[in-house]
């Protein structure tokens, strides 16, 4: 089960440096700045679902 969770939390960590990255491409670029809001707050969901997929690995391989 926590292969599992490291798998996914991978992905998720893997989105989130996308996101990141398509967030400071728009800032360059001197992209609109809602994008650049939307961005930053698909990055900050990204991270906390990371960390917590991150924390029930922990979990279930503890056990």
């Amino acid at each position: 089960m926590a292969t599992v969770f490291n798998i996914v939390a991978v992905v998720f960590m893997f989105a989130v440096v996308v996101v990141l990255v398509r967030g400071l491409i728009n800032m360059m670029r001197g992209g609109s700045g809602n994008t650049s809001n939307k961005l930053m707050q698909a990055r900050v969901l990204l991270q906390f679902v990371a960390l917590v997929l991150i924390l029930l690995a922990v979990y279930f391989t503890r056990k």
